[in-house]
């Protein structure tokens, strides 16, 4: 199944997958718990519309991220750094199951074939339409870039708040959270700076 007949069936309808009713039904019994009603009229309805949303909100699940990139390659002599950078993103820790958002900032140095740059966006959507940590999620873009593309080097820079530090425990509500993972090339101070001064310049 790719990423388009998830969202979208023949008729441009929601296509979810399977086990739909039976989370609608684990939601319900969740709200009951919690001491609602389950019968009145708000929340009728919440059940099956948590499911769907949940089920979209993880549809990262069920698509492949070397697939992306390897069904945009193109054999290309650039080696200079290319940069995509400000990719927003939205997640789910899975600790709390609450959100974490922000924006990603990607790099790679082309070892004879790039790819499009709309994939490199695409992979972070994939990664963080998962339960994730962002320590985690900030690997995983840059293994599969690097594993599937195999250029001469990879940088992700992740910086994103945690609705789970903002709502609930600490309650900071101005917290910044900045993970980062390199290879290659990148291991190289002078070129990681290059990137850095790339990400953060307002001018670039």
């Amino acid at each position: 199944m790719n990423e388009e007949t998830i969202l979208l069936n023949n008729n441009g309808d929601p296509q979810f997958r399977e086990g739909l009713e039976e989370l609608a039904g684990h939601y319900k019994e969740v709200l009951r718990l919690l001491g609602e009603d389950t019968a009145r009229e708000g929340l009728e309805k919440t059940p099956m519309r948590v499911a769907k949303a949940m089920q979209v909100l993880t549809r990262g699940y069920s698509m492949d991220a070397r697939k992306v990139l390897t069904d945009a390659l193109f054999k290309e002599d650039y080696s200079q750094m290319v940069i995509v950078k400000d990719i927003d993103f939205f997640s789910l820790c899975e600790h709390h199951m609450l959100p974490f958002y922000g924006k990603a900032h990607v790099a790679y140095i082309p070892n004879g074939y790039i790819t499009g740059l709309s994939k490199i966006a695409r992979v972070v959507d994939i990664y963080s339409h998962r339960l994730q940590v962002q320590e985690r999620m900030t690997q995983q873009i840059k293994d599969c870039i690097q594993e599937t593309l195999k250029p001469l080097g990879v940088m992700v820079v992740v910086e994103a708040k945690h609705m789970c530090m903002q709502m609930r425990g600490v309650e900071k509500q101005n917290s910044v959270t900045t993970t980062s993972d390199f290879s290659g090339a990148f291991r190289q101070a002078k070129t990681r700076q290059e990137f850095m001064n790339l990400i953060h310049n307002p001018n670039n």
